[in-house]
């Protein structure tokens, strides 16, 4: 409809092509003096090169400047160095980070993260480049196999296993510690002797007439310095003080997740990741080391996050929370408690809104976010560097900042179909998980658990969506929508009634409610019809 709705506007505006002409002309003069605006009133996030001589002579330097060396910059770093690139990667601080997300790396993450290492396809190598080019990502940091998830339900629980069949032993998905896995990443960028990676804080980026031609930064010493790059990728994170130099970000905090370190605890399912449906919000359990369990309590938004230093969080999780946790592992999360270490973090959320601009490129929490419920950040990051790598391969020049630009908005839009996929699981997910007083919302809640109780496709389809193993956005509205039928289903039988049909029809409302929100915002066309986007098959010729 989106599309048909552009055609109609389009015609309707044929009288005035005169006027889009004359404007044409002075689009681009326009485009860069607006983006100049935008740039100024973001603050810091961008400074003027005084002239073109300043970058007339940078042969000696790096092909591309990476800001932030998290997974997305580390594993950036890794594979355009591996293609010849020459690499400056800055960090603002490179000692182990201590988070309380981005632990779980789901089996389509691992897989890329496996395609990223690897420099050829013949599958009979597969084994051994697992074992040559990961050892020292997931290796020797005591990072636990996840083989699927154990879901629980006022004393009912399923579990259900990733769809792994078809794969070598080895994959399966990974969660660790999320400092260890980092500094992994980083050391084996660091390995190669094109990449340079050096602890300092990106202050503004550079520009000329428009095009992004390298960042400020001021060194772990204090010396301020100036580096030039034909292309700078912004990947500093989800607090990043860059990003509204390159896009119109919308972040929105959904909840708060209050983090636990359970002890010497054996879950329910070994090897499985662990999600409570419980009131108000869902509680997860998974592996981080063979000794420890992360636990993460999700605290809405509209509810008050209780004080951890008052004691009002302590009190909250064990007269709240642990009545509704597993008998099994309850006296192991009430001693985290009491043990003390709770630490809290917002949950973010933000569609990618990409302002396409010369010389520069936004990736990872930086440019794309959604709820961690379901653990996919790292799998969208992973596969925006394939997509971004297949890219740039073929390029031996990276001079030409308009056409490169121009090139690179196909990056946007071939991205589109994995990372919405991804992106509106997560979200609605949540929103279902979440309990609720409303009764057509409970039946929402209730046939999404029972729906994945019957097992076979009904489980096994929604698994491989959460896994990243088929991210295919058809198959997630499918099931999706399958859900919420099926819950209609339930209160027409054996006798259709005037309430069990009205709350049906609330039931079906409000699942469009949720789901349609979240698809719009990714962009519906670049979601299920990539290919009628014009970037989608924009190509350059090779220099």
């Amino acid at each position: 409809m989106v599309v048909f709705d552009q055609y109609i506007v389009g015609i309707s505006i044929v009288s005035l092509l005169g006027f889009v002409l004359f404007f044409s002309l002075f689009r681009d003069g326009i485009y860069k003096s607006k983006r100049k605006d935008k740039l100024n009133s973001a603050g810091i996030q961008s400074e003027s090169v005084r002239n073109s001589d300043e970058v007339s002579s940078v042969s000696d330097g790096p092909d591309v400047i990476i800001v932030g060396a998290g997974v997305a910059g580390a594993a950036l770093a890794y594979t355009l160095a591996k293609d010849g690139r020459r690499v400056h990667v800055i960090e603002r601080d490179l000692s182990e980070p201590d988070r309380i997300v981005g632990e779980l790396l789901q089996p389509g993450g691992y897989l890329k993260l496996i395609e990223l290492g690897l420099e050829a396809s013949d599958l009979e190598f597969f084994t051994v480049f697992i074992h040559l080019n990961l050892s020292d990502c997931v290796g020797n940091i005591d990072a636990q196999r996840v083989v699927g998830y154990g879901i629980f339900k006022e004393g009912k629980n399923i579990r259900m296993s990733y769809p792994l069949e078809q794969f070598h032993s080895d994959v399966s998905g990974k969660s660790f510690h999320n400092g260890r896995f980092i500094q992994r990443m980083r050391e084996k960028a660091a390995s190669l002797p094109n990449v340079r990676l050096e602890q300092g804080t990106v202050t503004s980026l550079l520009e000329l007439k428009g095009i992004v031609k390298g960042v400020h930064y001021k060194t772990k010493n204090g010396e301020e310095l100036k580096v030039y790059a034909p292309l700078t990728v912004v990947c500093d994170g989800c607090f990043s003080n860059l990003r509204r130099s390159l896009c119109s970000p919308k972040v929105e905090v959904p909840s708060h997740f209050v983090g636990l370190v359970l002890e010497n605890c054996q879950l329910p399912y070994a090897n499985h990741g662990h999600v409570i449906l419980a009131d108000p919000s869902p509680v997860l359990f998974y592996p981080i080391s063979s000794t420890e369990v992360r636990c993460l309590v999700d605290v809405p938004a509209g509810d008050k996050l209780p004080s951890i230093a008052n004691g009002e969080m302590a009190k909250y999780l064990k007269t709240v929370v642990a009545p509704q946790v597993p008998a099994e592992i309850r006296d192991s999360f009430v001693a985290a408690v009491d043990k003390g270490n709770i630490r809290t973090m917002p949950n973010r959320s933000m569609p990618a809104t990409p302002q396409p601009t010369p010389g520069a490129l936004l990736l990872g929490d930086a440019f794309n976010m959604r709820h961690p419920l379901t653990g996919g950040g790292m799998t969208v990051a992973l596969s925006d560097i394939v997509v971004l790598r297949n890219l740039l391969r073929p390029l031996k020049n990276l001079n030409d900042a308009d056409s490169l630009c121009h090139y690179l908005e196909s990056f946007y839009t071939l991205r589109k179909p994995v990372a919405s996929t991804i992106n509106t699981l997560a979200g609605a997910l949540y929103k279902v998980f979440c309990a609720s007083s409303d009764e057509a919302h409970k039946e929402m809640r209730d046939a999404c658990f029972d729906y994945l109780s019957l097992g076979g496709v009904f489980s096994n389809g929604p698994i491989a969506l959460l896994s990243g193993l088929n991210p295919r956005p058809l198959s997630l509205v499918a099931h999706f929508f399958a859900v919420a039928i099926y819950g209609v289903g339930r209160l027409l039988i054996p006798f259709p009634s005037i309430k069990g049909l009205w709350l049906g029809i609330r039931l079906l409302s409000g699942a469009a409610g949720i789901i349609f929100p979240i698809m719009k915002a990714e962009g519906l066309r670049q979601m299920f019809f990539p290919s009628t986007v014009p970037a989608y098959h924009r190509r350059i010729h090779v220099k």
